[in-house]
């Protein structure tokens, strides 16, 4: 297993960016150091009463293009690092989808599977009037991640907007639709894994229909991605959750009411396989939508797979990275393919910030358009600078944050 953290991984690749951009040491600075980091304590009254403190987070990597946007995760593992890294990243995706923002990162670290309804409650209302000094809708734009949902931005937004003695939509999004949520925000995320997909499909030559795919994830990003897939006419072989995969099943829908009636994957026809084994599937598209360091360069030499889209967010280490290059498999990177999410969170907030609301169609018609867009500017470079998909979106994206960098200058 890798030791190399998120970060050491997300520096690595800004670091090689830099370098093929040709970039000066004084941009690489600018670059590698994160605008605003700030560290709380969540205080929680529990239910039996007693009170327990949980560290909070939230990382403004960048504000140059416009203000930070980013997720807010509940998980227990979550630190400081891991916090800074996801908001680097963030910073690249947003410019390389060409949205107006920087990047963001925050989260507490506890397990929301511990908490009741209420101490949730008490915890994401906490957890927002400690950042709120630093988020708003022309500052830092929190969204659901990791242990979060809708009704965690719906305390998030009503928190803020208490404070501000009037309602503030605009200041997250993912809410529910009856607080100025988006139509399309729910999938949307997958529904850009699966343009994603298609387009990658299509520059190596292979017939999407009927193309064979594995899901590693079952959750909000392999779900979606996996129905809209299907509805494009792809085969979904395996799917796996954290307990272990399945394949043999009839359809993605089958599957899923399968497993939330009964909690498990393990549906009458199944057939049970471990997370390794989904990822040595001989198939022509595997898709880690789950979660950081799936892909090492200890498994990376057993994946059969002729694409990889990177559903989650750093599925695979530098390590992992370098075998699937050197074994010709094409990766859809992170920041591209799973820029879904953060585009039509991109479309809440003009929406709240307009009191104008779109319909599904427009939604998807918009996110199609901007996702083929970001596809056709990587594959471009790519070919032009004969580099992978991965080097050509980080250029792209560092490369705008670094010209927006330049012509705002240096103040004083």
């Amino acid at each position: 297993m890798t030791t190399e953290s998120a970060l050491d991984t997300a520096r690595a690749q800004l670091r090689r960016t830099v370098d093929l951009l040709k970039l000066s040491e004084n941009e690489w600075l600018t670059l590698s150091t994160p605008r605003r980091i700030l560290q709380v304590a969540v205080p929680l009254r529990k239910d039996n009463g007693n009170v327990e403190i949980y560290k909070g987070f939230r990382v403004q990597y960048s504000t140059t293009r416009g203000p930070s946007k980013g997720g807010v995760r509940y998980h227990p593992t979550i630190d400081l690092e891991e916090t800074v890294a996801l908001a680097m990243l963030m910073t690249w995706k947003c410019a390389l989808a060409n949205l107006p923002y920087g990047g963001a990162k925050g989260g507490i670290a506890v397990d929301p599977h511990t908490l009741s309804l209420s101490e949730n409650e008490r915890l994401t209302r906490r957890y927002t009037s400690e950042i709120l000094p630093i988020i708003g809708p022309e500052k830092d734009i929190p969204a659901p991640d990791m242990g979060t949902d809708e009704r965690n931005m719906a305390w998030m937004m009503d928190t803020y907007s208490v404070n501000a003695g009037f309602s503030v939509p605009g200041v997250v999004t993912g809410k529910p639709i009856v607080l100025g949520g988006s139509l399309g925000r729910t999938s949307a995320t997958g529904d850009g894994v699966a343009i994603a997909t298609m387009a990658a499909l299509k520059s190596r030559g292979i017939d999407p229909k009927n193309a064979r795919v594995a899901i590693q994830g079952f959750g909000k990003v392999g779900y979606w991605t996996a129905i809209a897939l299907e509805n494009f006419g792809l085969k979904i072989v395996a799917i796996s959750d954290v307990q272990g995969g399945v394949t043999g099943f009839n359809s993605v829908a089958d599957l899923w009411n399968h497993y939330k009636a009964n909690g498990t994957l393990d549906a009458p026809g199944t057939e049970r396989i471990t997370n390794d084994e989904l990822l040595e599937f001989d198939v022509d598209v595997l898709i880690p939508a789950a979660l950081a360091d799936a892909i090492t360069d200890e498994n990376a030499t057993k994946i059969k797979a002729k694409i990889v889209v990177e559903g989650a967010n750093a599925p695979t280490t530098s390590g992992g990275d370098r075998v699937l290059n050197d074994m010709g498999i094409l990766v859809v990177p992170d920041i591209l393919a799973n820029a879904g999410g953060v585009v039509v969170s991109y479309f809440e907030w003009v929406q709240d910030n307009q009191n104008y609301f779109w319909s599904a169609d427009e939604v998807k018609e918009n996110l199609s358009s901007i996702m083929t867009r970001a596809i056709n500017d990587v594959e471009t470079m790519s070919a032009e600078k004969k580099v992978t998909w991965r080097d050509a979106a980080l250029m792209i994206g560092v490369d705008r944050v670094a010209e927006a960098h330049r012509l705002r200058g240096l103040y004083p």
